[in-house]
């Protein structure tokens, strides 16, 4: 017994050619945003967590941290660099061994008072810098910029598929006038 296909080619009138270029165009995009735009999502974090990763292990080795007492009132206005709870600046008073006392205004957290003891970090110039980046900041870095990627990527290609579909459209159109202007004049004639 023989099993017949159903799938002939025939030339169906109504089938042009852009039809089909344009399927074959929605798979190529389908196929894009399913599978190019993970991978560059992907590519792109495993990249930054490498990056991330190292400057956050640079900032570990060259800043250290101080147990500092709080001895003025924190300014009243925030800075404008308020990280991670740190929108204060106030003058701090630690003991270094073999230095001695020690202040400086540094970064104090929201809702210190004066007397308070605060972790301060100093970089290897004894400027005040914010703590270094831990694990869970490099995480949400490398997650942020693996979506921004998967989301520019996927906008590109839609973008893409949104100018091919305009150029397709006007030629389409202009096919159509084509095929008017010759079907047109048999359809339209007069009969006396």
């Amino acid at each position: 017994m023989r099993i017949r296909s159903r799938r002939r080619r025939r030339h169906n009138p109504l089938r042009r050619r852009s039809d089909v270029m344009e399927a074959w165009v929605v798979t190529v995009v389908a196929v894009l945003l399913c599978v190019l735009a993970p991978l560059a999502g992907i590519s792109a974090g495993l990249y930054t967590y490498d990056r991330a990763r190292a400057h956050a292990t640079e900032q570990r080795a060259e800043r250290h941290a101080v147990r500092a007492v709080v001895r003025g009132r924190p300014d009243a206005r925030p800075t404008v660099r308020g990280d991670r709870g740190q929108g204060y600046r106030a003058e701090v008073r630690w003991t270094e061994a073999g230095r001695g006392p020690r202040t400086a205004v540094a970064p104090v957290p929201v809702g210190t008072r004066a007397g308070d003891t605060v972790t301060v970090w100093f970089d290897g110039r004894g400027r005040a810098v914010p703590a270094p980046a831990d694990d869970v900041a490099v995480w949400q870095h490398t997650v942020a910029v693996g979506l921004a990627t998967v989301g520019g990527t996927a906008a590109i290609v839609l973008l893409a598929r949104a100018v091919e579909r305009r150029v397709a459209l006007r030629r389409r159109l202009d096919e159509w006038e084509r095929a008017w202007a010759r079907t047109g004049p048999r359809w339209t004639r007069r009969r006396a």
